[in-house]
């Protein structure tokens, strides 16, 4: 028994100095960083002072403080930033979908602007402006060496007014300038047409308006078909989307899944972390569906495409997305001004993360590049074709009632409309194929 009882005291004696020998350094080793870190804020105003008062001329000293907070922020990553109070109110007008400028989301890779995605129907877009040109100056100036914001403020100005910027292209040996005409950027978030029994989808933005536009798209592009009896699917175009508002994509995601988790953000801290699940009711009804994405596919487009593929309710067409899979949270701070953080990460349903990664397609389609018509190919386009019926006492078909010759001709014009669309959009094209197929097989194919 006192063997025992010594045992245990020895025990209890052991674990203490083994508690007392691992928590001393920890607790030094917290004191010493939190006086490293009083220290560094002391240089920080030791600095501050002697620039205040010893630089060769006078500084803004607030100016000089928000270069500090944002280059503190921009050394995280490059979607983190510093908001002046002006920048916030763009923000927010932005998110509303209307503002002044190119129509070109960016990110900095390398020291230069790269252009995310070009906005269809903007000026940037006119331009010929295309995903994954970099911008080296503006306006002559070189834009190397500057934070994102500060690049952006430099090709922002007066609606009206002319920017130059020189562009280095993949592909392309010499860097050459643009000209642009600064516009007010009207975003219509979603744009619906038909093509033949296909109802094409092409979500540009996600704001404020994208899902009502969606919606009440979709709805109109049905009913001008002739009823979802009619449809033989659907196309959602995501290509060149830079993403936009994380509730938007989430909506949209669950626009055509009836159950099942849509994303999922993960932050420093495990509790923090959220899942956004799909609620009963599908827009398309269960009808085949194409996602079509591009190196111009970012963030919240990524979401949609990911949720779509993992679910297997869509088949994924294009090239690899851009591969931003972070969250921001735009906190607001005193002064009116705003901090934009990364926060998290998202996760697509299977638990992949796409940052750096991008979401890859199912089926890899390249868009080729528009080849300038030469004067012969003008001349071969416009040269009449000749045929049978052309000829001089050629016999009538009698075979043919007049009702199958009106469907002939319908179904020629179809098939003559689709070789023109092969000749402007290669990748919807394709996409539009796919959904023929399925239709053609069938229900138990889909």
């Amino acid at each position: 028994m006192k063997k025992f009882v010594m045992a245990a005291v020895a025990g209890t004696l052991v674990g203490a100095l083994a508690t007392t020998q691992i928590a001393g350094p920890l607790l030094a080793q917290e004191g010493e960083r939190k006086t490293s870190v009083y220290e560094q804020l002391d240089l920080f105003g030791d600095i501050f002072e002697r620039i205040r008062a010893q630089y060769v001329e006078q500084v803004d000293e607030s100016e000089l403080i928000e270069a500090a907070i944002n280059g503190m922020l921009t050394s995280l990553d490059p979607h983190s930033s510093y908001l002046s109070p002006k920048d916030a109110s763009d923000m927010r007008v932005q998110t509303r979908g209307e503002f002044g400028g190119l129509g070109i989301e960016v990110t900095q890779e390398e020291g230069f602007v790269k252009v995310v995605s070009p906005i269809d129907d903007t000026p940037a877009d006119a331009a010929g402006i295309e995903a994954g040109d970099f911008i080296t100056h503006v306006d002559g100036e070189s834009v190397l060496g500057l934070t994102l914001d500060q690049a952006v403020e430099m090709m922002r100005g007066p609606v009206g007014s002319e920017i130059i910027i020189t562009v280095v292209r993949e592909g392309t040996d010499e860097p050459f300038d643009v000209s642009i005409i600064r516009d007010t950027i009207k975003l219509t978030a979603v744009r619906t047409r038909t093509q033949g029994e296909t109802v094409v989808l092409r979500v540009t933005t996600f704001n404020d308006q994208t899902f009502p536009n969606l919606e009440s798209g979709l709805q109109e592009a049905v009913d001008e078909v002739g009823g979802m009896d009619k449809v033989n699917g659907f196309v959602l175009d995501l290509r060149n989307n830079p993403g936009g508002l994380l509730t938007q994509a989430i909506k949209v995601s669950d626009a055509f899944l009836d159950a099942g988790e849509i994303v999922s953000t993960r932050g420093r801290d495990p509790q923090d972390g959220e899942r956004y699940n799909a609620t009963q009711g599908d827009l398309a009804m269960g009808k085949p569906m194409v996602v079509l994405i591009n190196g111009g596919s970012a963030s919240a487009s990524e979401i949609v495409a990911g949720a779509l593929q993992d679910h297997r309710r869509a088949i994924v067409v294009g090239t690899k997305s851009f591969g931003k899979g972070s969250v921001q949270t735009v906190m607001p701070l005193r002064g009116d001004g705003a901090m934009r953080l990364t926060t998290a990460r998202y996760y697509t349903p299977s638990g992949r993360s796409i940052q750096a990664l991008g979401v890859s397609p199912n089926i890899i389609v390249e868009q080729p590049p528009r080849q300038p018509e030469t004067e012969e190919d003008e001349e071969a386009s416009n040269r009449p074709s000749r045929s049978e019926a052309d000829l001089r006492g050629s016999l009538d078909n009698d075979s043919l009632s007049e009702d199958e010759r009106r469907q002939i001709e319908a179904d020629r014009a179809a098939a003559e409309a689709a070789a023109q669309l092969r000749e402007d959009d290669y990748q919807l094209a394709y996409a539009i194929d796919i959904l023929k197929g399925l239709s053609a097989l069938g229900p138990d194919a889909q």
